[in-house]
């Protein structure tokens, strides 16, 4: 009897440890996700500092960030000249300001990316690079239906050859500017005669004007500086129409 029990004990002994073995052997094996960061070797596009020089034309973009102070008037005034413009914007821009988003789009001007949250890119990782990218452009599919692909700009024009290397591999191209209008340094007292002056003494064919939303002196020189440009014979396009 004492046998028995004993070989009984056994065979559980070994089927018990056989279970406890298949298991051990066969548990699926966490792994966490590594990002290797290699060096871009293929050919990055030149980056746009420039439209067609060839014809009397000017693009004119914006930058969006944060504030939304000439967003409105600037539509307007765009509206009335019958001028088609690019908007560089935020993925946190394009959050908060749909209205303002699907108005661009419904009025023909061209939307492209500058990044989520407007950091310095060359303080970035690679996988910090193309998170800033790829989230304002889920952002802008999410509420548009349309890629910002594939120009980019990226905030305070900061970037190096690996930004523009990293930039270039998810599909964008850097756009740069011929003219930067100073709107920008509202705070800093220039005034928006000096503005315009920036704009119109370097005005020339293919010109590329950088200028911004989140500011009042926009609003309040777009007007004449556009009535300006006409009539030197300048026509105003976007950089889609304008390349």
């Amino acid at each position: 009897m004492h046998h028995r029990r004993g070989i009984t004990a056994l065979i559980l002994l070994v089927i018990i440890s056989g279970v406890y073995l298949y298991f051990h052997l066969h548990k699926p094996q966490i792994i966490e996700p590594v990002v290797i960061q290699v060096p871009f070797n293929g050919k990055v596009p030149s980056e746009i500092s420039h439209g067609d020089t060839t014809k009397k034309q000017i693009i004119f973009t914006f930058d969006a960030g944060e504030g939304t102070q000439s967003a409105s008037s600037t539509l307007e005034i765009l509206r009335r000249h019958h001028v088609k413009a690019t908007f560089f914007i935020t993925g946190k821009w394009v959050s908060r300001n749909k209205n303002f988003i699907h108005r661009m789009r419904a009025e023909g001007h061209d939307i492209f990316n500058h990044t989520f949250s407007h950091p310095h890119l060359t303080e970035l990782t690679d996988p910090e690079i193309i998170k800033e990218l790829n989230n304002t452009d889920s952002e802008m599919m999410d509420v548009t239906g349309s890629s910002t692909k594939p120009f980019f700009r990226p905030p305070y024009g900061d970037r190096d050859d690996h930004v523009l290397a990293i930039a270039a591999k998810q599909g964008f191209r850097s756009v740069y500017w011929t003219v930067d209008a100073h709107d920008w340094m509202e705070n800093d007292g220039i005034t928006k005669e000096e503005v315009k002056s920036r704009i119109l003494d370097n005005a020339s064919p293919g010109a590329i004007i950088l200028m911004h939303l989140g500011d009042s002196i926009t609003e309040n020189v777009l007007d004449d500086t556009l009535t300006s440009l006409e009539q030197r014979g300048y026509r105003m396009v976007s950089l889609t129409q304008g390349l």
